[in-house]
Parts: structure tokens; sequence; C-alpha cells
């Protein structure tokens, strides 16, 4: 057993979770869901580019730490559909509400080593596996980053984040070391370090989307998200920008729904999924956006050519 799996074993062994029906497992397919860092302004876009949030102050991540997570691949009008039956249900998220159009934008800097080892494992299904990425919602120095972790434990995805200044991300990647006078976070952001030094990962490629978030009050915790727009950037950059050159639209020709809950399968999502004859697709955007980088030819540096060869083959069997 590697080092990191070890690991992932002590987080699990301290965050069980509960569900409804342990003989059915529920499938995850490695996706994101976060909400936003903090109070915001509309978001909009600007001749192509597009402004995120402003961070107001420090206020509680309600990230979903541990939970579980089901995704579908599912057409703009049933997109629509499903958004309008869940309102009934659970509400928009306190950022989207803050939108003329109900959604916001989201960036993510992946970080993996040259063979693309991250990517390879969620394509060939590793139970046990973990993403690296720097999270951002704004260009805004003032608005945060985020390093987070993204684990998968059998059914179970575990997440981790620690707050960044906008500022350190590139020294921070470029030293392997927190500032000194990072005290906050500073357990999970050493921890992230620990994990990007033993893979030797680095910088490929950015992932920029725009998300419609419906969540709800309860105990048992649920997300319902539609991302759309996906984008992809290629970069060896230790930087997290929603608008800079080089990106690409992923043209998808669907929208990525996920559902996210931390206990038990609610009754009514159960009942949505039978009306709206859903289906479980993989989807993984980082995987997706490497794969469309490659075959652009921007995963073509000779450090790592032959791992990117070796990932597209994956893809494309």
């Amino acid at each position: 057993m590697r080092v990191w799996e070890k690991v992932l074993e002590v987080d699990v062994a301290g965050r069980e979770m509960t569900t409804g029906d342990k003989s059915k497992p529920v499938s995850s397919t490695g996706t994101v869901s976060v909400n936003g860092p903090g109070v915001v302004k509309s978001a909009h876009r600007k001749g192509g580019s597009i402004s995120g949030m402003k961070l107001a102050g420090r206020h509680k991540d309600t990230t979903l730490a541990c939970r579980y997570e089901l995704k579908y691949r599912i057409s703009e009008a049933r997109a629509r559909a499903i958004a309008e039956y869940v309102k009934s249900y659970i509400h928009l998220d306190r950022y989207a509400r803050l939108r003329p159009r109900g959604e916001y934008p989201v960036v993510s800097l992946y970080l993996d080593s040259d063979g693309f080892r991250l990517a390879r494992e969620t394509l060939e299904g590793k139970k046990n596996r973990f993403k690296l990425r720097i999270r951002a919602y704004s260009d805004n120095p003032e608005s945060p980053c985020f390093f987070e972790i993204k684990r998968r434990i059998n059914n179970v995805i575990l997440k981790s984040r620690a707050r960044v200044r906008h500022e350190d991300v590139s020294r921070i990647l470029q030293t392997g070391r927190p500032p000194s006078d990072y005290k906050t976070d500073d357990k999970v952001l050493r921890q992230f370090l620990l994990y990007t030094h033993y893979v030797n990962a680095r910088p490929m490629v950015l992932v920029r989307y725009m998300r419609q978030a419906f969540e709800g009050d309860s105990d048992n915790r649920v997300r319902v998200t539609f991302d759309r727009e996906l984008c992809h950037n290629a970069t060896r950059e230790p930087e997290v920008k929603l608008n800079s050159s080089g990106w690409q639209s992923a043209r998808l020709g669907f929208v990525i729904m996920e559902i996210k809950f931390t206990a038990k399968y609610p009754a009514w999502l159960s009942k949505m999924v039978k009306v709206f004859d859903l289906k479980q697709s993989a989807m993984s955007k980082y995987a997706s956006s490497v794969k469309k980088s490659c075959n652009m030819g921007f995963c073509a540096p000779q450090a790592y050519s032959y791992g990117a060869r070796q990932l597209t083959g994956y893809l494309d069997g």
C-alpha cells in the first residue's frame, strides 16, 4: 500500500458517514462541488471575459467535506426542467441567488505528474484515488483561492481545502512551503504539498465553467448542481485565472448535473431520477479537459509527451 493510500484510510476512519441502504452502494466519478468563498458581487460577462466573486470578509466554508456524489449528462432542455423540479425542495445557494442568471464562474488549476498519473487512475476506475487542484471564483486579488485535495475511497468522497491569498499561490507552488504567517488551514495546506511532492505534481490544465447550484438546509445536506460552458486551458504556469489567453471551449453538447448528499438518499431525488429517466454517467472534467488538450496538441512538451500519448490511448479506447 502506498503512503497516500494509508493517509486516505485514516481520513475515512475519522469521518464516517451514514447511508440509507448500505446494500446498494452509490457510485461516484470524481466530480467537483463547492460553495463560493464569501459575500460576492454580481458576476457577468464583459466582452467574452468572466467576472466573478469578490470577497468581503471571511465566511464559513460550507463545502460538503464528506459526501456521496452522482453524475449525469443531460440536455439543456432537461436541465431546465429538472431545475424547476428541484426548486420545490431546495433553493439556489446564496452565491447563485446574487447573480442575474443564477450561476457563477468556477476555475480550477489541476496538478498532476508528467505521466498524468492522477488522470489515469481516474480513467482506470481506481477505487482509492485523489485529485490535486487550486480553485478560485474570481481574478480579483482580494478574493481567495483554495488548495483542494479531493479523495475517493470506494463510494465516499472526501474533500479538504485550505484558504490561501491569491497573491501567494505562485510562491507556495514554487517553494513547496506555506507562508510563515499561515495558521488557519495550515494542516490541509501542508498535506496538499506532501501529496504534490509524492507524485511530483505540477500545473497541467485550467478548467473553467459556469455553475448553477441548489442546496438544502436540513441535516442531510443535499446539493444539486448544473455545470455549463466547460472550457480548458493547458498551462504550466502556477496561476489560477478566469480570464487569460488560451481558453478552448469543450463543446460538450450537454449539461453536467451532479447530485451530492451526506446521508440518506432523499425520496424526492429518487422520484426525480425516475420521472426524468436519468442514467448515471462518468464525467471527469479534468480528464475530459486533458483529452481535448492532448488531441489539440497542447500536451506535447517532450518532458511528458509519452504520458500524454498513453493518456490519450486510455481516453480514446
